[in-house]
């Protein structure tokens, strides 16, 4: 990589060097990546990786900041970082999830928001993907065959695809609303620490804060329902 001293571009605004870079200025180019470097890192340390190897987040957030210098419009009012920050994240996410498919693991990413009620998640509580997978798939076997069922395809457990609200309620004939209850209804019961202690406990979602907010989780879903007491 070069430097920006000594390398002739010091002078040169950043959209100069974004058109330069997009006519097929090599120097340009790599100028510009190493600007954005620290940009990558900061968006992949904000991302949950899962399986993902730090190392190749970092490629595909570098592939993201390359496709986002050769398409960004340097006459448009919004900053660049801003625009390189959005494509940066869509190409870690995206290797993710590759990543994910490519394991084919038992519980998907989006399964585990079950218990993840924060919009970042610390990659050291995933200690056992195998161990907490199968404490999961164990406490969703305990519902109700059609709560189980509609918890199953709607967070694509068991190796499928996760289905929607409405493929759902066309496979039971029920309405995609009343799919809805019920799915919020199997919530609140695998929420609920005197069922979830174990996997709480692999999760580090095992205290008095997350208790509690499972607790207003449920009554939430109760004044929705009419007071209607769903727990079992």
């Amino acid at each position: 990589m070069i430097s920006e001293q000594g390398s002739g571009f010091g002078e040169q605004t950043e959209a100069t060097l974004i058109k330069q870079a997009q006519a097929g200025c090599q120097e340009s180019l790599n100028l510009l990546l190493l600007r954005h470097e620290g940009l990558v890192h900061l968006v992949v340390q904000r991302q949950w990786l899962c399986t993902l190897p730090y190392d190749q987040a970092i490629q595909e957030g570098r592939r993201g900041l390359w496709r986002a210098i050769l398409g960004f419009d340097p006459e448009r009012k919004n900053r660049f970082s801003t625009y390189a920050y959005i494509a940066i994240m869509k190409y870690v996410w995206a290797g993710v999830k590759a990543e994910q498919r490519r394991l084919r693991r038992e519980v998907p990413l989006g399964s585990l928001v079950v218990y993840w009620y924060q919009t970042g998640v610390d990659p050291a509580w995933l200690r056992d993907q195998h161990e907490i997978g199968q404490s999961l798939l164990a406490l969703v076997n305990r519902l109700p065959q059609p709560l189980r069922r509609i918890i199953v395809a709607y967070y694509g457990l068991q190796g499928q695809e996760p289905h929607s609200l409405r493929g759902i309620a066309q496979q039971l004939g029920l309405t995609g609303e009343r799919v809805r209850q019920l799915r919020n209804e199997a919530l609140v019961w695998l929420r609920q620490p005197a069922h979830s202690q174990e996997l709480r406990s692999l999760l580090a979602q095992h205290n008095q804060q997350q208790y509690e907010l499972a607790d207003r989780l449920a009554q939430i879903e109760l004044k929705r329902r009419g007071g209607r007491n769903g727990r079992r």
